[in-house]
């Protein structure tokens, strides 16, 4: 499903990937660790098509999403894309319910019942009318993973997805994003510097220096 042939990219004079080759097929659950600056969120960014390489290609079902213009990119990342990032990136003024819809409104689609089911599933029925002050760290990152999984992408894209919570609701939600995912068969590239994550994984994957150890 997605295939990075040496991919390259540079931020000023720094060279932050060097060369990366990677393959991830459908239904895949990948891990990248790294420390800091090894240069793992960039490589997210890319394939999220939130960045694009300086050379090489990323291929997302046979197509190369590098050389997309920013109208491709931007439908790319609201149809084909989940994201789930660290601190959540709910909107603050909007409730639990109108957070999960968000993705299905930026596709013009009108499915208010599955909102309601994907609330139900990672464990908030009752919260829709609640705004996102009102709930825990674990609960607004479990509105995350329904706004991630609600439009129904191909990839879910995690970048330190539990990096703010405490280690116990970290592994619930763990559990919630691993369960989802089989269940409805998306490919997962997970992002994190703790190893431990890497059992959720299929295969892990290391980066050291912008270069992958496989």
């Amino acid at each position: 499903m997605i295939k990075l042939i040496d991919v390259h990219k540079y931020y000023g004079d720094t060279h932050v990937l060097k060369g990366i080759n990677l393959d991830v097929e459908k239904g895949d659950f990948i891990s990248i660790t790294g420390s800091s600056g090894s240069g793992k969120s960039t490589l997210l960014n890319l394939i999220g098509g939130m960045d694009r390489p300086d050379r090489g290609s990323i291929l997302v079902a046979g197509e190369d999403i590098s050389s997309y213009k920013d109208e491709q990119l931007t439908l790319y990342r609201r149809e084909r894309i989940g994201f789930i990032f660290q601190f959540f990136n709910l909107l603050p003024n909007i409730t639990v319910f109108e957070n999960v819809q968000m993705p299905l409104l930026l596709n013009s689609l009108e499915e208010e019942d599955r909102v309601s089911e994907y609330i139900k599933r990672v464990g908030l029925a009752g919260k829709e009318a609640s705004y996102p002050y009102q709930l825990s760290g674990g609960e607004q990152q479990r509105v995350a993973v329904a706004r991630a999984l609600i439009h129904d992408p191909e990839i879910i894209l995690a970048d330190e997805p539990i990096g703010s919570l405490d280690s116990r609701t970290g592994i619930i939600i763990m559990d919630l994003i691993k369960q989802l995912a089989e269940e409805t068969h998306k490919a997962v590239i997970l992002v994190t510097h703790e190893h431990y994550l890497s059992n959720y994984a299929k295969r892990e994957i290391k980066i050291k220096d912008g270069v992958l150890l496989q």
